[in-house]
């Protein structure tokens, strides 16, 4: 069955040494492993899951780039088949992505754009977003973002969905959002979102599927039928650790095809 990743990234060492990370390695054990990540090992881990195609982000932070964009655009190219990439934008110079999205948006290599907010600690209606909305409506783009609480020891503020994201949505009523790491603890939000905007959609990255939480399963057999996708978070949970406990959703055949791969070829245009 076609299995697209929605989440994932080839950390840099710059990434791998980010001071936020500490407490993501440490809950995925391996504490104090800095080593960088490769394109070979992401296509053996997918292979490994028969995951087909993975969104690879590029990553910008407030001191500089973790992984810019054209070292996202390497990655791409070491496995142009398997790969797709999420642009990214450095929040603090907001109109060199619009000129990058502006450029490379017609690139079939790039399917999207994903600005984290707890980054920044800056929520999606920051001004500075602005501009970027208005690049991803005018290419074409699906703005990807993270929902929910935080798994590095930031402020979870930025990941509200209302009224942040919300009034993003109110603003910009053509763009696309795809809200990444399902937006726990704030489930209530995102049966409003879904239900007030036909153009939201959410994925399970961050999340094993047997660890899901319990209301948003329900939602996802419900509501989110055809709105949510899976993602990993890879490196810091391999695909096959993920896919766990798929067959315990409760998905049945159109519902199950369209969560592992057929919604985020809709949406991205893969």
């Amino acid at each position: 069955m076609d299995v697209v990743d929605v989440w994932a990234q080839v950390p840099t060492e710059r990434m791998a040494a980010a001071p936020w990370m500490e407490s993501l390695l440490r809950w995925a054990g391996r504490p104090g492993d800095t080593r960088p990540t490769t394109t070979e090992q992401t296509i053996e881990a997918m292979d490994a899951a028969g995951v087909d195609v993975a969104l690879l982000a590029a990553w910008y932070a407030p001191g500089g780039p973790l992984i810019d964009n054209d070292e996202l655009a390497a990655q791409v190219d070491a496995a142009p088949g398997r790969f797709r990439g999420l642009l990214g934008v450095d929040l603090d110079r907001p109109m060199e992505g619009v000129h990058a999205i502006r450029e490379l948006g017609a690139d079939d290599r790039f399917v999207g754009v994903r600005i984290v907010p707890w980054l920044w600690d800056a929520p999606p209606d920051d001004r500075r977003y602005y501009p970027v909305y208005v690049a991803c409506v005018e290419a074409g783009l699906p703005f990807c973002t993270q929902i929910g609480h935080t798994g590095p020891l930031m402020s979870s503020a930025p990941g509200r969905m209302i009224p942040h994201l919300e009034r993003v949505m109110l603003d910009f009523p053509e763009l696309v959002v795809v809200g990444g790491h399902v937006g726990f603890p704030w489930i209530d939000e995102l049966v409003t979102m879904t239900v007030k905007f036909p153009n939201f959609h959410v994925d399970t990255s961050a999340y094993a599927l047997d660890r899901l939480p319990a209301s948003f399963v329900e939602y996802l057999l419900g509501l989110g039928r055809g709105r949510v996708m899976f993602g990993t978070n890879w490196p810091m949970i391999p695909p096959a650790r993920c896919l766990a406990g798929l067959d315990g959703l409760g998905l049945d055949d159109e519902a199950r095809a369209a969560f592992l791969g057929g919604t985020a070829r809709r949406v991205f245009g893969l």
